[in-house]
């Protein structure tokens, strides 16, 4: 009687952790109610369910095909000799963390890239001349690869860039003040 009893209690035991899992499983947040916050720190409102086609179906296009704007990348993003946007982009001290105001010079190289897709570049990157030799040269290393890192976010091709680390050897201004400091500490974009 004992183990019938303890069968039945495990079978029971069993349809409640299960019927639990289900429970704590769903979920009441409507995805399509919550607000997006975009890369500038303002809140958007919450997305619109997506709409289907006109003429779907029978005529249209297949039933759930959603409407979606194509985006037209101008091949007239360039000049002669590359990207016509900003070629450096600058650092924070002791960062690598690519500042809001140069994402718009990434773009604008990343559609040149897109477009013409033989053209190669080099991010080179640098430090000021504070801090040892092998640290400046991995910094330097990671502030060309977050250059890369975003074009590679943006579409280009792996291939189409090569990251280097000058670290302090090639300094843009000299001298020990802040603001020598500042125009040091970049990764600096050339195109072959």
């Amino acid at each position: 009687m004992a183990t019938r009893f303890n069968s039945q209690f495990a079978r029971l035991l069993i349809a409640a952790c299960a019927i639990s899992a289900l429970v704590a499983c769903s979920s009441g947040v409507k995805l399509n109610e919550v607000p997006v916050e975009d890369k500038t720190g303002q809140t958007l409102p919450a997305l619109a369910p997506p709409t289907v086609m006109p003429g779907s179906g029978a005529g249209g296009a297949a039933a759930g095909e959603r409407a979606v704007a194509g985006v037209q990348i101008s091949p007239n993003v360039n000049n002669a000799t590359g990207a016509s946007a900003a070629k450096v982009v600058y650092f924070d001290y002791d960062s690598f963390v690519i500042r809001p105001e140069f994402q718009g010079a990434i773009d604008a190289h990343a559609k040149y890239l897109n477009v013409n897709k033989t053209r190669k570049l080099a991010v080179e990157g640098h430090t000021d001349e504070r801090g040892g030799r092998e640290y400046n040269l991995a910094l330097g290393q990671k502030r060309s690869e977050a250059v890369r890192q975003a074009l590679g976010l943006l579409g280009v091709a792996d291939a189409q860039v090569e990251a280097v680390s000058f670290g302090k050897e090639k300094p843009a201004a000299t001298g020990a003040d802040e603001a020598s400091f500042a125009k040091n500490r970049r990764a600096e974009i050339n195109y072959k």
